[in-house]
C-alpha cells in the first residue's frame, strides 16, 4: 500500500504560510504555518498530524492483537503527546508519550499491558523512527 500527503509553502519561516493535504482529502489545504507551530495560533502542524496518525496507529494495531488474543474492546481512546525541542542542530521531536484508556470485557491489567506494549512494538509509525529515508529533490526553474 501506498499513500501520500502533500504540503505547498510561500513565503519565509515566520511571514510564510503553507497548506497540508492528504491523498484521501481528509486535509485539504489545511492552513499551517510558524504561528501555528509555535504560537498556538490556528491551523495545524506537523506535530500534531504525527501524534494523530501515532495515536491511529497505534490503537488499531491493538485492536488486531487483541482480537488475537480473543479479545474485543468496547472502546479505546489513545492520546499522543509529541514532544519537539530545540537541539544542538535545530528542533528535533524527542519524545512521543502515548496515553491510552480502554474498556475490554474479559482482560485484566497485567494482560492489557502486554498486549499494548506489543501494539507499540508493532505499529507501523512506532516503527518510523526506524524507517529508511529516500528524497528526489528537483529544482524548477
Amino acid at each position: 500500500m501506498k499513500t501520500h500527503g502533500s504540503a505547498v509553502w510561500q513565503g519565509g519561516i515566520k511571514d510564510g504560510k503553507g497548506a497540508i493535504s492528504t491523498q484521501s482529502g481528509a486535509l485539504n489545504a489545511y492552513p499551517y504555518g510558524f504561528s501555528s507551530r509555535f504560537e498556538g495560533k490556528p491551523g495545524t502542524n506537523p506535530e500534531e498530524l504525527i501524534g494523530a496518525a501515532h495515536a491511529g496507529c497505534f490503537t488499531m494495531a491493538l485492536s488486531l492483537i487483541l482480537g488475537e488474543a480473543q479479545l474485543k474492546a468496547e472502546r479505546m481512546e489513545t492520546k499522543a503527546d509529541v514532544t519537539l525541542e530545540q537541539v544542538a542542530d535545530g528542533y528535533a521531536i524527542t519524545a512521543v508519550h502515548l496515553t491510552l484508556t480502554a474498556k475490554i470485557p474479559g482482560a485484566d491489567q497485567a494482560k492489557f499491558e502486554e498486549l499494548a506494549g506489543k501494539a507499540k512494538a508493532g505499529c507501523p509509525v512506532s516503527k518510523l523512527l526506524n524507517a529508511k529515508i529516500t528524497l528526489d529533490a528537483t529544482l524548477e526553474s
